[in-house]
């Protein structure tokens, strides 16, 4: 039977703007407010006002670079620390540049930056080894985290997260760099709306040759007025990056319903696919913890400008919040929140199932978090129900999975499972793939080759990120995760596995 340990936490935050959702429950002691907003959010909040104390020192674990190859194939990859250590890192969004497979890009939630909470790392060599460090934010802000990445078709390496300004507003930030991470131009604001609250960004480039909005860069993202109202909006930029648009892509949600965590997919005829979530805070917590979630997905096949009726992919059951320290719900036996991001992908390549489109997310069943794949053979208006992936024997917790689809059509799933734990609580990273469009999986492997205690976060076991990451270099899958096989940490980890 699954358990919560609640650890202690000072989390009573002082925000700027007024909620209608209150603070959190206590259960014996503080805990994360109970509020729609991202993780990175409110733990960058509660570090800035003081309510929470900064990491101790907890030091620099040596990086080790073995060679990325492994026999015989398939196979998982060697395990590498990408992040520097020191201090707690989490977010591992992943990119690979278009014009040349050995330059990748990640980035990081990273409590060694004070100022911008943000790191990004690069590899000039596939991966083999990385360089990088802290963020710069915009004059007079502060940084929030929530790390994006990308590449457009020029092979310039695009990075970005949330700034916070002195009035409280936050604002999405981007910078860019030609020389694949050595140097980074100044940051500049993508998407700042007056009077609302920008969370939970995510970026995505048009990189399809024959797209008539190649190199377009957008990002998506939650937007949260004073009452805790919500809607996403999709900004573009046509320019490189020096002027931006800013529509909203559905309805406002009206509190207590809610709209967060938003992805983009863009195929290769420059339609763009977005998805999100939606949950209702009622019950006694008034948050979306074991409550069902609703993904939608929208499209637009005119650049960003206008964007179609939400159509549902498929309704998910969010975990327990058994401490009442997660709005959306937290990982069992740990404090850690969990979010629900319905990742998708689409298959850009010229095979059998071309122009398919995936999402992948996790249900709770009544047991454990289970790692669901939906697919769309019909450019998103038709969605088959969600499969299992993980075999029928792991009926352990599956979280935090990244989905993306190989240019010859191949359908990559990495994720975090706690099968190899009978008390539930370490998790190793694992991965599979699909040739036949998500119809049947090979069997699985294990990505990581040492387990991870979420309790070990740097935090008790309060937070260790809300996303991953993955990305093909042709036949391999590389994939990054928060990791904590130190025992004092979250540093992040990359490895993957190389097909045939």
């Amino acid at each position: 039977m699954q358990y919560s340990r609640c650890f202690p936490l000072v989390f009573a935050l002082a925000l700027t703007f007024p909620l209608r959702a209150g603070i959190a429950a206590q259960t014996g002691h503080a805990t994360l407010e109970n509020l729609p907003y991202s993780g990175d959010v409110l733990m960058a909040r509660a570090l800035r006002n003081g309510r929470m104390p900064w990491p101790g020192r907890l030091g620099r674990t040596p990086a080790q670079y073995p060679a990325l190859t492994c026999k015989p194939a398939p196979c998982a990859l060697p395990n590498i620390q990408v992040s520097g250590g020191g201090q707690p890192v989490s977010e591992t969004p992943l990119a690979v540049n278009p014009l040349d497979s050995r330059e990748l890009l990640t980035g990081g939630m990273d409590y060694n930056c004070h100022r911008s909470l943000q790191s990004f790392w690069t590899s000039s060599d596939g991966g083999s080894t990385w360089s990088g460090g802290c963020a710069s934010v915009v004059k007079n802000t502060t940084g929030e985290g929530d790390p994006v990445v990308g590449y457009d078709l020029n092979g310039t390496a695009w990075r970005g997260g949330l700034d916070v300004l002195r009035s409280g507003q936050s604002e999405v930030v981007v910078s860019s760099s030609s020389d694949n991470g050595k140097t980074w131009s100044t940051p500049t604001v993508a998407v700042i709306l007056p009077n609302l609250l920008s969370d939970k960004p995510w970026l995505e480039i048009d990189t399809g040759a024959n797209s008539p909005y190649k190199n377009t860069i957008y990002i998506s993202s939650t937007q949260f007025d004073s009452e805790n109202d919500s809607q996403i909006y999709a900004t573009r930029s046509t320019d490189g990056g020096q002027t931006w648009q800013s529509v909203a892509v559905a309805s406002q949600a009206i509190w207590p319903e809610v709209n967060q965590f938003s992805n983009l997919a863009i195929s290769a005829d420059g339609t763009i696919y977005l998805s999100y979530m939606a949950c209702e805070a009622i019950g006694p917590a008034k948050d979306c913890g074991d409550r069902a979630a609703s993904l939608y997905i929208v499209q637009s096949t005119d650049g960003g400008n206008t964007w179609s009726t939400p159509v549902l992919m498929a309704t998910m059951g969010l975990a327990f919040d058994n401490c009442l320290c997660a709005f959306f719900g937290n990982l069992p036996n740990t404090s850690e929140p969990m979010s629900e991001i319905p990742v998708i992908a689409i298959d850009n390549s010229s095979g059998a199932h071309a122009g398919e489109l995936y999402f992948t997310a996790y249900t709770w069943n009544g047991e454990f978090m289970q790692l669901l794949l939906g697919t769309s053979t019909d450019g998103g208006n038709v969605w088959n129900p969600p499969i299992p992936v993980a075999p029928k024997t792991d009926k352990s917790d599956q979280f935090m999975p990244w989905i993306n689809v190989s240019a010859k059509g191949v359908l990559g799933i990495s994720w975090l499972d706690r099968r190899n734990d009978p008390k539930d609580i370490d998790y190793e990273a694992f991965g599979t793939w699909s040739i036949d469009g998500g119809k049947k999986f090979a069997t699985d492997l294990q990505l990581a080759s040492e387990p991870s205690d979420p309790l070990n976060d740097g935090f008790g076991g309060a937070f260790m990120g809300e996303y991953t990451g993955n990305v093909w270099d042709g036949k391999k899958l590389f994939a990054a995760w928060p990791d904590t096989r130190n025992g004092k940490d979250t540093q992040s980890e990359a490895g993957g596995m190389q097909l045939k």
